[in-house]
């Protein structure tokens, strides 16, 4: 029922974060555990979680600096996990922008609960918001409509879906394989080289200066740089 999301796990303890990923696993999610905030901000836009699970008090970094790192450049849910309860720190990791915040020890089942109950209400609010505005340019899916430097552009579907995704996921790296899955649907049979197509289309219409680009990720695939 769970699968194709993917949950990040980030715990320096390496015995709780196999806990974590047993229980998830059970339910079909794919996880990767990490123990270290640096790690965790390396691999984040190469395995693109859909959910992280972020300790705070992990070394080099703490798990405070990680989520404020990752909420520079994506909106994807984060639940902390802490020993620490007292309400400055459940505040402190709400206020950085953590979804929920869970205090150690807690029970698995409370943690799967929570885990369904923030990745709903992520996928509600996406569905919800059909229009993304960044500096020049709105995409509007509710009408399949592009305003581009305040005029409308003429654009295929799938052009537009595209660049949807890309925009929505800004500064996240995704591979030629991942755009075909996402845009295009896992049940896809052509070659890679249709995104490329798609990309060069788009960035033929879109040509004028502007804060963002799409860009080439060599040997790995795109990225809308924001």
């Amino acid at each position: 029922m769970n699968k194709n999301i993917k949950i990040m796990i980030v715990d320096d303890d390496e015995n709780i974060a196999e806990l974590i990923e047993l229980y998830l696993n059970k339910e079909g999610y794919e996880t990767k555990k990490l123990f270290s905030g640096v790690d965790a901000l390396k691999d984040f836009n190469s395995f693109t979680p859909d959910l992280v699970l972020l300790d705070i008090m992990l070394p080099e970094i703490d798990g405070y600096e990680v989520c404020t790192e990752i909420r520079k450049k994506s909106s994807v849910p984060i639940i902390m996990l802490t020993a620490k309860g007292e309400t400055f720190d459940k505040v402190l990791g709400l206020e950085l922008g953590a979804d929920d915040y869970i205090v150690k020890p807690f029970e698995p089942k409370e943690l799967l609960a929570r885990v369904k109950a923030v990745l709903r209400r992520y996928k509600s609010k996406n569905i919800d918001s059909k229009q993304l505005v960044i500096p020049n340019l709105t995409v509007d899916l509710s009408d399949y409509s592009i305003t581009y430097h305040g005029k409308k552009v003429e654009i295929p579907p799938k052009e537009l879906e595209l660049l949807y995704f890309l925009a929505s996921n800004a500064n996240q790296v995704f591979t030629r394989e991942q755009i075909l899955d996402n845009v295009w649907g896992y049940d896809f049979i052509g070659e890679t080289r249709t995104v490329d197509v798609h990309v060069k289309r788009l960035r033929e219409k879109l040509d004028k200066q502007d804060p963002w680009e799409i860009k080439t990720i060599w040997s790995v695939g795109y990225k809308f740089r924001f």
